[in-house]
């Protein structure tokens, strides 16, 4: 008994030293992905609702998460429409019945055969559209190479840290260009220029995206931006692929989201439409112009081998991308809705702007096309020091700070990407109104606090 007890401690210890998966051993360029909108400040709100459960006395009596954009959570009720679909009620029936007739016994990976063409806000957006996970499933054919060679990939900076993860991911070399803050985060041409030159050293610049409306940034590009800017900056013999992603509906501006006839568009590259018609439920579709039919095959086959999106998700894409038409019996109600989401989203958007821009320290651009405010905040030298201390980026403690006196989750901008010695933090508008006035007198408050305490 005590031989075999020695064997087995034996196995044991060699087991933990010869392990097939550990920290050493594991894919390299996933240890370098980071998702801050999940980082440590998230993790303490979550610690501080359950401290709040048990009773723990705390200066705040809830979380208010107002660190991602889920409109279901801060209490806004579904699309009536997306339900309505799914239940087939009357005037809706002939749609779902529709998409019962495209939803067969199995599917090749592409989608379901119904939906795989999505007309879109405008007649000329008609073209071969496939649903896709993400822009990562573009870079996976895109990326290359090693040492100078590797790919280049040209993102905004600040920037959803979902990019600059899928860079890492794949190894790729991610090359910032900056947005001009002092003018509604614009799109610089010649902020481009310099990038595309400094990246030309140590890596193969081929692909640009451009993010529209920002996130977290939050403005909304012109139709004149989108078409115009990529080509206007010269790239020398270089063609770079480019990536122009786009998230659902403005809540200020209108959104870019048909570029009009393909043949008017030079440079090649696909067009990622990111449509998120229901939280929960998620869609999207991804149109490419001008790429080589041979590789168009080779992008089919990835595509493929991931299966399809899930139905509901590409039948609440087609719902979107084909709304209630004048004449419709749910046309009215759906009108009805949209304006009051729209308006509701644009006041919100200006009472943030408003009450922030009348804090002292406090710079906060207009917010014109998504769900998010993005401001720029001064931190006294000695909060930077402490911050130092503590092994944070001064805008993560300003943030853990303000969670643990407000019950305030918001997210620091250095997850984003900022200018040096720039600081600042993404908060969500979507909370109902009243809930917002609270948010803002709060964060107002606790910053001037907070300067005075560290000044």
């Amino acid at each position: 008994g005590a031989l075999a007890r020695a064997g087995l401690a034996r196995m044991a210890e060699n087991g933990l030293r010869d392990k097939v998966l550990s920290l050493d051993s594991m894919n390299p360029w996933v240890k370098r992905v980071e998702y801050a909108v999940r980082g440590p400040v998230l993790v303490r709100a979550v610690e501080l609702e359950e401290e709040l459960r048990q009773g723990v006395k705390k200066p705040f009596t809830e979380v208010i998460k107002a660190n991602i954009g889920d409109a279901h959570a801060m209490a806004s009720a579904p699309s009536p429409s997306c339900c309505q679909v799914h239940q087939g009620p009357q005037g809706l029936r002939v749609r779902s019945e529709g998409h019962r007739q495209s939803c067969g016994g199995g599917s090749p990976g592409l989608g379901e055969q119904g939906l795989r063409v999505t007309p879109g806000p405008c007649p000329l957006c008609a073209a071969p559209a496939h649903p896709s996970l993400s822009p990562q499933t573009m870079l996976k054919l895109l990326v290359s190479g090693e040492g100078q060679s590797r790919t280049g990939v040209m993102i905004p900076i600040p920037q959803y840290p979902l990019y600059s993860a899928g860079i890492a991911e794949l190894n790729a070399v991610q090359v910032n260009y900056y947005l001009d803050e002092e003018h509604c985060w614009a799109l610089d041409v010649g902020e481009l220029r310099r990038a595309l030159r400094q990246a030309r050293g140590h890596c193969q610049p081929r692909v640009l995206c451009i993010i529209n409306p920002g996130n977290p940034t939050g403005q909304a590009r012109s139709r004149k931006v989108i078409e115009d800017g990529p080509s206007s900056f010269a790239v020398g013999k270089e063609q770079l692929f480019l990536m122009r992603a786009a998230e659902g509906e403005s809540c200020s501006q209108p959104l870019l989201s048909c570029l009009g006839p393909r043949r008017s568009l030079d440079q090649p590259g696909p067009s990622l439409h990111l449509s998120p018609p229901r939280c929960g439920l998620r869609g999207g579709y991804m149109e490419v112009v001008n790429l080589d039919p041979a590789v168009q095959q080779q992008l089919s086959k990835l595509v493929s081998v991931r299966l399809c999106p899930p139905v509901p998700g590409q039948v609440l894409l087609d719902v979107v991308m084909n709304p209630p038409k004048p004449g419709e019996p749910s046309y009215q109600s759906f009108i009805r809705e949209k304006q009051a989401v729209l308006s509701d989203l644009a006041h919100k958007a200006q009472l943030t702007q408003e009450i922030f821009s009348q804090v002292p320290g406090i710079h906060c651009n207009p917010v014109q096309g998504a769900m998010y405010s993005f401001p720029r905040i001064q931190i006294p030298a000695r909060a930077v020091q402490e911050a130092q201390v503590r092994g944070f980026a001064p805008d993560m403690f300003f943030c853990l700070q303000l969670l643990e006196e407000t019950g305030i989750c918001v997210v620091p901008g250095s997850g984003f990407g900022e200018r040096e010695g720039t600081y600042h933090f993404r908060m969500t508008i979507l909370p109902h109104v009243e809930k917002l006035r609270i948010v803002l007198k709060k964060l107002s408050q606790f910053y001037a606090k907070f300067i005075q305490e560290y000044s």
